[in-house]
């Protein structure tokens, strides 16, 4: 292992169909772990965003990714092996193919944590929009037991059935527009079928044996309302769960702001990369 190494395409999983294809990921290490040591380090696994109908792993957006924030590398250098992952859009497969393909990345990093000196009992996820729906809900659901240890969620969806009639009156898109991100995803009208909207919900898992949660959302979202982090925040709340709400006022999606300014963008990765720290006991 050698110092801010990077290590791309790296096959997790594969989709499971016919004809499948490898799901892959990027592995940033930090720099100064000896490998003979005993050392274990914390690992995050981040999920892109893009609606579940694009995007790219290793991207935070075409907006946010402009502004050179390279977040990857500031939490490979804050002492956290960092892999971010791909997982099957809605044009390959309805929910819930998404959650399992994420929940897949997150149990290769169990199965190598010898190999890249992971911590199994420090591994967190992080997600952005549709990303950060994805790492909710591996949040929310743990695998033969296993949870993760904290979560980071910018801008996600949270409560499909209600998040249209939660949007800003300016929005750009709504989940209750026909043929909507929300109603690709799971493959059906989501008020003609509430149940489908549960079950690819967050919200409808929130229980008292949650993770601690960072929820980063702007005020003036104009894909995802911003209702949509503090109803899950407040449910969060409810059930005793350690959950923490950053609104960053006048930010839209992917930290854009009026002036053209990183400032928003920067705000949210420096809480995230502290929150992590905390979790992680290395601040």
């Amino acid at each position: 292992m050698t110092d801010g190494e990077a290590l791309k395409g790296i096959e997790f999983a594969r989709s499971g169909h016919e004809g499948s294809r490898p799901l892959l990921l990027d592995l940033y290490l930090p720099g100064g772990w000896d490998h003979a040591s005993d050392q274990r380090l914390p690992a995050v696994v981040h999920f892109h965003g893009g609606g579940w109908r694009v995007g790219e792993r290793s991207s935070l957006g075409p907006v946010c990714d402009k502004f050179g924030l390279d977040p990857f590398d500031v939490l490979a250098e804050a002492g956290f092996v960092v892999a971010s992952a791909d997982y099957r859009l809605s044009s390959e497969a309805h929910y819930p193919a998404q959650l399992h393909d994420a929940q897949a990345a997150v149990q290769w990093l169990r199965n190598n944590a010898g190999e890249y000196g992971i911590d199994p009992a420090r591994i967190y996820v992080w997600g952005d929009s549709a990303g950060g729906h994805l790492a909710s809900l591996v949040g929310l659901t743990a695998v033969d037991g296993e949870a993760v240890a904290g979560v980071v969620a910018w801008y996600p969806p949270t409560d499909l059935l209600h998040m249209g009639e939660q949007a800003l009156p300016h929005a750009v898109a709504r989940a209750s527009d026909p043929g909507s991100r929300e109603e690709l995803l799971v493959g059906a009208v989501l008020a003609d079928n509430p149940d489908l909207a549960a079950a690819a919900s967050p919200i409808s898992y929130v229980g008292p044996d949650a993770p601690p949660f960072l929820l980063i959302h702007g005020t003036a979202d104009r894909f995802v309302p911003a209702a949509q982090s503090e109803s899950l925040a407040g449910e969060l709340a409810k059930a005793g769960a350690d959950v923490e709400l950053l609104l960053i006022d006048g930010a839209d999606h992917m930290w854009s702001t009026a002036d053209g300014g990183s400032a928003a963008a920067e705000k949210a990765l420096a809480a995230t990369v502290s929150f992590f720290r905390t979790q992680a006991a290395l601040a």
